[in-house]
């Protein structure tokens, strides 16, 4: 395994793609006990992304839908034929599924941005999207396991992900040490951040200290190391974005009145796919310096894409917390620190809100919410929000410049994008 970066020289000379912006649902709601189903979440993002765009829904050539396993949880497959039907005028466009776990959502974007750089097309759209609350949280999360190896992995766990990702914590725990206050300090920085997302799923929630101890009542122990507020929760949501090749941004940029340079664009990307099983992806990477070699080689990709050095260029980063530890894995392989010791980051409060560089100042799965084949798309979409001034109480004072990770299984898939203005 290697983090070297793996590019052509063509990969260097891409067109840009622009994020005009886009749509999130309330992650806090319960679509089932609406009595609403997916095609209502589905339609929603879709239409509210072109009001908030401005653009016309008969521009839009081609589409993009990222999404897990709505065949498991609401029976339902063939979203492309969803997307088609939430406006007359999509009727007929091309349109396609991608499933990548919880990176469906990054995933689906990559395919978007394949499309506009290819110039086969220049408007796209796309969405990420999940219902997981129409079962309870115990059956929700056996659903979940279908992104494990499967049986190898899934057999007699009651919760695996919760337990596959205490073996990252214990790996952290053997090569470098690690405490639990560091972990606490990330969850407690993502709930109060979520407080003021108006669309989080735990904006309301209110959390004792205990919630962030190792209190057995507030905070019990799901799986090996991972407590109940070590982790994401169950969500319905979705989220959609307009992006677009440089010629219609301008086009789109003259008729509002803006300067291109102010519109967000998508400077660089990493994506790789490792082994699919946790203990042999931490079984391979020992000896190297970082738990996970594909991810620092994704962030690297993306790095030298966007034609930066490191995170010295980045106002913000949204990190992929799933669980404390993968959020604290995320700020030693985005370079925040030296591998093995975020948490120098978190105790000089670099990465918490008000520091030199935040990570997930909207809240993060944590708090905003993970329905998993929407996670990459509104990740995409807050770091559209934060480099063009529009992320209301939770905006990063002058932010130019966001980096995302979006993974899915166990980190199996990892999406990086980075994300600025000119």
């Amino acid at each position: 395994m290697t983090a070297s970066p793996r590019l052509a020289p063509r990969d260097r000379a891409l067109p840009p793609v622009f994020v005009l912006g886009g749509h999130q649902t309330d992650f806090a709601r319960n679509i089932t006990r609406e009595g609403k189903g997916l095609f209502d979440l589905v339609g929603e993002a879709a239409t509210r992304a072109l009001e908030a765009t401005g653009a016309e829904a008969r521009e839009v050539e081609v589409g993009h839908v990222g999404s897990f396993i709505p065949e498991l949880y609401t029976g339902q497959s063939h979203l492309g034929g969803l997307l088609a039907e939430a406006h007359p005028d999509l009727a007929g466009i091309p349109i396609t599924r991608h499933e990548a776990a919880c990176a469906s959502g990054g995933v689906a974007v990559l395919a978007a941005m394949a499309d506009l750089q290819a110039g086969r097309y220049d408007v796209a759209l796309v969405l990420g999207v999940e219902l997981m609350r129409a079962q309870s949280g115990f059956e929700s999360q056996q659903k979940l396991g279908a992104a494990a190896w499967v049986p190898r992995e899934t057999t007699g766990v009651a919760y695996p992900w919760p337990e596959l990702f205490s073996h990252v914590a214990e790996e952290y725990d053997r090569r470098y040490g690690l405490r639990r206050e560091h972990l606490a300090a990330l969850a407690r920085n993502n709930y109060e951040n979520a407080r003021r997302n108006p669309n989080a799923q735990t904006r309301t929630w209110t959390l004792s200290e205990g919630a962030f101890a190792e209190d057995d009542k507030e905070n019990p122990v799901i799986a090996g190391r991972t407590r109940r507020y070590d982790a994401s929760p169950v969500t319905d949501g979705a989220a959609c974005v307009v992006l677009a090749s440089a010629d219609y941004a301008a086009a789109w940029a003259r008729r509002r009145g803006v300067p291109i340079e102010s519109v967000a664009r998508i400077e660089g990307y990493g994506h790789r796919t490792a082994r699919m099983g946790m203990k042999d992806k931490l079984e391979a990477s020992r000896g190297e310096p970082y738990v996970f070699p594909h991810v620092r080689g994704a962030v690297l990709d993306a790095f030298a894409r966007a034609r930066i050095e490191g995170p010295s260029a980045l106002s913000a980063v949204e990190a992929h917390d799933c669980f404390t530890i993968s959020h604290y894995m995320g700020i030693d392989h985005f370079g925040i620190a030296p591998p093995g010791e975020p948490f120098r980051a978190i105790e000089d409060g670099t990465v918490l809100r008000g520091g030199k560089l935040p990570v997930n100042p909207g809240g993060g799965l944590m708090g905003i919410g993970h329905p998993v084949g929407a996670t990459g798309v509104r990740m995409l979409l807050d770091a559209q929000k934060q480099v063009t001034g529009a992320a209301g109480e939770n905006q990063v004072p002058g932010a130019k410049r966001v980096a995302m990770l979006n993974i899915g299984g166990s980190a199996t898939t990892a999406v990086v994008l980075v994300i600025g203005r000119a």
